[in-house]
């Protein structure tokens, strides 16, 4: 016999209050649960909330037994579909395995542990552990993390801020990271950088969380990560004081005192294997050792590894090895070299082939990599380099990342690079640098190809199989700070043809991650590129795709539509007369005010003709586009549904249509503006029927863009008509696609529409 599903949470909480004759604000004032976390319930935002907040709504609503299981029911069953939907999340931010062994470090971690979780009424839900490096700061807290874990229900989450790189990670990255570990699917997370701290503030606030930033670069990296007052608690290690981050609690670590480091090598020393060839090792002799490594906890912890893994030595012999390193010691006795005798221990028991790898891999820019980069390299083979990767995180000299990728940590990759510039000359440095920075344009070129007109490109990449869409698609996010620092590389020294043509493959594909965040850096270089090359006309094409970055990506409509004036400047110079429309329709598209929407008609009708002239079966459609949104701006709904539908003929016809990915996305988006022009002349049926062709399309477009604007439409009609359930149905979809797409400015619109129809909340300002 099959079991019911419980209710959706919002619809069945919103029909109880209801009945209960309450207000959002009067339930909240009984419940003591704030109106607009009880806001967000009824809409679907917050579908699993804690069972001790539902239970003070279900008594602040004085409902019956057999409602407040009903209640209790459909929030776990919320819960239940919000841990299914975080499950691409997981793993981002899992904290580090726990540290079976630590000594000289109770005072520390019962200070940290005391600040867990607790309000001390300050609001200092900050802590910042600083010092040097190799003091054991990560250790520290990630220990401490592990003892009170169960104090946090929604979790405790790691992230490595990389702050020893030349390029720290991005905050707005970061906060992507948190959020999907928090439980925001990808496609809620805002795309406004602005918005993603917000967000990050406000679930701080409202859920119980342990977050570890770890190895923060400086003040401007860390604020926009941290919290206001809250349940959350955050802990935060860097190198540097960070002084400038007020009404935080701090603690700075000192080296371990010698028979405190003693007993950590001894607590290590314990595993070593039957037979070894001592037992426990002397106190004498681990305090010899504790001595040569200055204290130093990641020293220590790497010395008494390599002595437990080597059954053949003693602590005496070991203490020999590091007092006959004593030399590098002096000469690295500051800052973050000071562990390099301790690394040297495990380097020098790697085969010569793992000791290029190990060197190799610190000139990848970006925070990870895959054996692909590091088979790149060195000229070894793929499973060649996958097998001494694999050994490398073995030993600990690197971390273990995400499927087959890894990861330094700072201190060894500082370690690696030293040994790379005194191994091995500048001519082999900078050519194994040339290889990686050719390998990784080269395939992003074509990982980009596979979304240009045309035929699909070769995929006889024994390193990376690009074999369709979404492995080029996956390619390229993963090695996006990768693929980027090289095009950075190739641009400053000179490049410029390299720049362009990379750029060039990212046009199409750029529409599918328009908020990566980079777009404006790609295309402001191959703008530069091109300029250099002394070619007008590749300039405009450029200058074209920033001014798409600006507008879209960045919202900069001014600067979009500036920049796609001077495009059309140099292409008129050029004699271009393709790009001189391509960069009239841009124009158009940056369009602003009724006085920008009058201008742009004569622009778009010029671009329409210059495309037809030129047989661009591509470009024609996106010029008649262009020319239907601007009617419709400026109320001309009658002349925007005939382009609109000029535009889908001429997509639809195999004598005009363009390739069919590209033809699929613009006949949905003729469509949408065709159903939305009909909206505004009042023909609701025909709108509806619009927009059912517009949606009908999705499944092939996947576009989530297109899919809320058509939604919005089609919901606007079914409740022009009367078919106000639909409607509302209809609406949650956009909000949905909006949300998906990164699009804050229409998810406002529709979330609020949403609010209004179905009488829940309006969203705040």
């Amino acid at each position: 016999m099959l079991t019911a599903s419980p209710p959706a949470l919002g619809p069945l909480l919103r029909g109880l209050r209801h009945a209960a004759g309450m207000t959002l604000e009067e339930l909240a004032a009984a419940s003591g649960v704030s109106d607009r976390a009880i806001g967000d319930m009824e809409r679907g935002h917050s579908r699993g909330p804690q069972a001790r907040t539902v239970r003070a709504l279900a008594d602040a609503l004085r409902l019956g037994p057999e409602d407040a299981d009903r209640l209790l029911a459909a929030a776990r069953d919320g819960r239940r579909h919000v841990h299914r939907e975080a499950d691409r999340g997981r793993g981002l931010c899992d904290l580090p395995p726990a540290v079976p062994d630590i000594a000289g470090r109770a005072r520390e971690l019962a200070w940290l542990e005391s600040g867990a979780g607790t309000d001390d009424g300050s609001g200092r839900t900050v802590t910042i552990v600083s010092g040097g490096p190799g003091l054991g700061k990560t250790t520290l807290v990630v220990t401490a993390a592990h003892r009170v874990a169960d104090r946090f229900a929604d979790g405790c989450h790691y992230v490595n801020l990389r702050g020893l790189d030349a390029r720290p990670l991005d905050p707005h990255d970061v906060l992507g990271r948190l959020l999907r570990a928090l439980g925001v699917r990808e496609r809620d997370l805002p795309a406004d950088p602005d918005e993603r701290p917000v967000l990050l503030r406000r679930l701080a606030r409202e859920r119980g969380a342990l977050v570890i930033l770890d190895n923060a670069a400086d003040e401007a990296q860390l604020r926009p990560l941290l919290p206001g007052e809250g349940r959350s608690t955050f802990w935060v290690t860097s190198r540097r004081a960070l002084t400038g981050i007020e009404h935080a609690r701090r603690l700075t670590p000192g080296p371990l005192p010698t028979r405190a480091a003693a007993a950590l090598l001894g607590t290590i020393t314990a595993r070593r294997p039957a037979g070894a060839r001592e037992g426990e090792a002397p106190a004498a002799d681990l305090e010899r050792i504790a001595d040569l490594c200055g204290g130093l906890p990641l020293a220590l912890r790497i010395a008494g590894n390599r002595l437990a893994s080597r059954p053949a030595w003693s602590a005496a012999d070991l203490a020999d090895r590091l007092a006959a390193e004593d030399r590098r010691l002096d000469r690295l006795t500051a800052g973050d070299l000071r562990v390099q005798s301790a690394f040297t221990l495990s380097y020098e028991q790697l085969t010569p082939a793992a000791r290029l790898l190990f060197r190799r891999l610190s000139l990848v820019p970006g925070p990870d990599f895959d054996p692909a980069l590091g088979a790149v390299l060195t000229s070894l083979d793929l499973d060649r380099a996958e097998q001494i990767m694999d050994e490398l995180v073995e030993l600990g000299l690197l971390n273990p990342g995400a499927g087959d990728r890894a990861s330094f940590h700072d201190l060894v990759r500082l370690y690696a690079h030293q040994r790379l510039r005194e191994e091995e000359s500048a001519e082999r440095r900078e050519a194994a640098r040339a290889a990686m920075n050719t390998w990784l344009l080269g395939t992003a070129s074509t990982a980009g190809q596979w979304f240009e007109p045309g035929p699909d490109p070769s995929a006889d990449d024994a390193l990376v199989p690009l074999r369709d869409q979404q492995a080029a698609e996956a390619w390229l996010r993963a090695e996006s700070v990768n693929w980027l620092a090289a095009l950075r590389d190739s641009a400053a020294a000179g490049e410029h043809r390299t720049v362009v043509d990379v750029a060039e493959s990212m046009h199409w594909f750029s529409d599918r991650w328009a908020f990566w965040g980079h777009w404006h850096t790609v295309f402001e270089l191959s703008r530069a590129a091109a300029r250099s090359l002394g070619d007008p006309a590749l300039e405009a094409t450029h200058a074209n795709y920033l001014s798409w970055a600006y507008r879209y990506c960045q919202r900069r409509f001014a600067l979009g539509r500036a920049t796609a004036l001077e495009a059309a400047e140099l292409a008129r110079r050029a004699g271009d007369t393709v790009q001189e429309a391509w960069s009239l329709a841009y124009a158009t598209h940056a369009g602003q005010t009724p006085e920008d929407h009058a201008e742009s008609v004569p622009w778009s009708r010029r671009a329409i003709e210059l495309f037809a002239a030129a047989g661009d079966k591509e470009a024609h459609p996106q010029a008649l586009m262009a020319l239907g949104r601007v009617l419709r701006h400026l109320g001309r709904n009658e002349e925007a549904v005939e382009v609109f539908r000029t535009t889908a003929r001429a997509v639809s016809d195999p004598r005009t249509a363009p390739a069919r990915h590209i033809a699929d996305y613009t006949e949905m988006n003729a469509l949408s503006g065709e159903a939305a022009a009909l909206l505004e002349l009042g023909r609701h049926e025909e709108a509806v029927a619009a927009a059912d062709r517009a949606l009908s399309l999705d499944s092939r477009v996947q576009v989530p863009a297109l899919r809320g604007f058509a939604s919005l439409h089609r919901a606007r009609a079914l409740r022009a008509i009367g078919r106000d359930a639909d409607a509302v149905r209809q609406l949650r979809v956009g909000v949905a696609a909006f949300t998906e797409g990164g699009d804050a400015a229409q998810l406002a619109t529709v979330e609020d529409l949403l609010a209004e129809w179905t009488g829940g909340a309006r969203r705040p300002g």
